[in-house]
């Protein structure tokens, strides 16, 4: 009956449809993004956090009602396959869909390994009666009911070594006997026309009717990676080298020197107008709402990639965006302003510390003594130097390179935005909420929904659409040949 199945959706494809993809632990959809831009067909999302399920519906889903059915967040841990379908309407859930992609999280998985991967898949109710299911098997689960042509998975480059588990290799493992032809490995986004370089695992799996390897997309572009990223990577990378037992791992696609630069910060960013309100006291702490349109720099260089992600089809901006907005931050602009492009928390505590005497040097001018260890001495550091020790926290402060993508993107962005200081001395700010979704690839027609912290925190999770593309459109080539 499976194969059955199978069968009558390659014909389906091969016909000529859009293929048709589910996205479990969605977010807001970064992932859809790339697999829509590519001629697929997104019909349904699994995420449960009630913001990014609101993204992602309002970005995909034209009508109030199917935006409403969309939208609303859902745990997978307690939403079953046939309910989802359902719920979507979607038809028969074996029926449903051609695709399934997503990043489960990874934290659980370890505690099951090889074994229990290989019940749930023989037995996926299993997860049902064991106290240490968790959001892998329900994935398994998902693949079990919706029989999905092809898998696309994400996720850190720590997962081929968590735990003592390559994860990447055991869910290879589990999903072979289920069917399907697997392959991984490690992407950099800046490799693929992305101003970020973020690492990320890809794994990508194909019904075995289909006849179809596992390939990944060759780069596009290049950049000489910083140490940390070589560093990180071989890290990821020393178990799988030599050894025989890591089956579907592909070395990942190295660029050459003679592709397209990798796009800038400046490149991605130039053409958005300055923010200065800050430092004329006119930016008061509290929510930020995207309420009010900022119009587009005249006059700016418009690149490439600026003007790729004004006019994305179907998520074309207006003249200008809505979300360029930042934190109120008083006590650093000085210090941003004197930070030199890359320089870190450490050299950032150093600007402070010496703001702080310059500070105490004019006070004595003016015959005012502060003594250090003294209430008054405490109270101006207190205003003027950030409490965080330099020795432990390097990389919670960084200030970008104008002429380099941007380090990797983090949720953390939705509690701070430290770790991305604009490059621009002049405005001493952190990013704003559409800086972070430029070095993230978002169109700039692409809205999020909730107020700053939130979007800040979506973007963060997000898959770069750019990159999801690339891969969408290495699939793409597969099915319609």
């Amino acid at each position: 009956m499976a194969s059955k199945i199978i069968q009558q959706k390659i014909r389906r494809l091969r016909a000529g449809k859009s293929p048709r993809v589910l996205d479990l632990f969605a977010g807001c959809g970064g992932l859809s993004l790339g697999f829509h831009a590519a001629g697929f067909s997104i019909v349904g999302a699994v995420e449960i956090d009630p913001f990014a399920a609101a993204s992602h519906a309002l970005n995909f889903y034209r009508s109030r009602v199917e935006r409403e059915i969309h939208g609303l967040p859902r745990d997978i841990s307690q939403t079953e396959p046939e309910q989802l379908v359902s719920e979507l309407k979607l038809g028969i859930t074996s029926e449903a869909i051609d695709v399934l992609i997503g990043g489960p999280p990874c934290q659980a998985f370890a505690r099951v390994g090889r074994a229990k991967l290989r019940e749930v898949a023989s037995h996926p109710e299993a997860f049902l009666n064991d106290p240490r299911s968790n959001l892998y098997l329900r994935y398994l689960k998902y693949v079990e009911e919706l029989r999905p042509l092809i898998l696309v998975m994400e996720n850190v480059p720590d997962v081929l070594n968590y735990g003592g588990h390559n994860i990447a290799e055991e869910m290879c493992e589990t999903l072979a006997p289920m069917g399907y032809n697997c392959g991984y490995t490690l992407l950099n986004s800046a490799y693929y026309g992305v101003p970020q370089m973020r690492e990320r695992m890809f794994l990508i799996a194909y019904a075995q009717e289909l006849t179809e390897e596992v390939t990944f997309p060759d780069p596009t572009h290049w950049v000489d990676l910083p140490k940390g990223y070589e560093g990180s990577r071989q890290v990821a990378l020393k178990y799988l080298q030599n050894d025989l037992f890591n089956v579907f791992y592909s070395k990942p696609p190295e660029p050459k020197a003679n592709l397209t630069p990798a796009v800038t910060a400046k490149e991605a960013l130039r053409d958005l107008p300055p923010i200065t309100l800050h430092l004329e006291g006119k930016l008061k702490r509290g929510t930020r709402r995207f309420d009010q349109k900022a119009e587009y720099l005249n006059g700016a260089k418009l690149s490439q990639y600026a003007r790729l992600l004004r006019n994305w089809e179907g998520f074309a901006s207006n003249g200008g965006v809505t979300d360029h907005v930042i934190r109120s931050l008083p006590r650093d602009y000085d210090i941003f302003r004197l930070m030199n492009p890359g320089d870190q928390y450490p050299e950032a505590h150093q600007h402070a510390i010496n703001l702080l005497h310059e500070r105490i040097t004019e006070l004595e001018k003016e015959g005012v003594t502060i003594k250090p260890g003294s209430a008054a001495y405490n109270d101006l550091r207190k205003r003027i130097v950030p409490p965080y020790d330099a020795t432990k926290f390097p990389n919670k402060w960084r200030k970008m390179e104008s002429d380099r993508p941007a380090r990797t993107l983090m949720a953390h962005l939705g509690k701070d935005s430290y770790s991305h200081i604009h490059y621009d001395s002049k405005q001493a700010r952190t990013i704003s909420v559409r800086e972070a979704a430029r070095l993230q690839s978002f169109p700039d027609g692409f809205l999020f929904t909730g107020t700053m912290n939130p979007a800040f925190r979506q973007i963060g999770n997000a898959v770069p659409p750019l990159l999801a593309k690339a891969i969408a459109d290495e699939i793409m080539k597969r099915i319609r040949r």
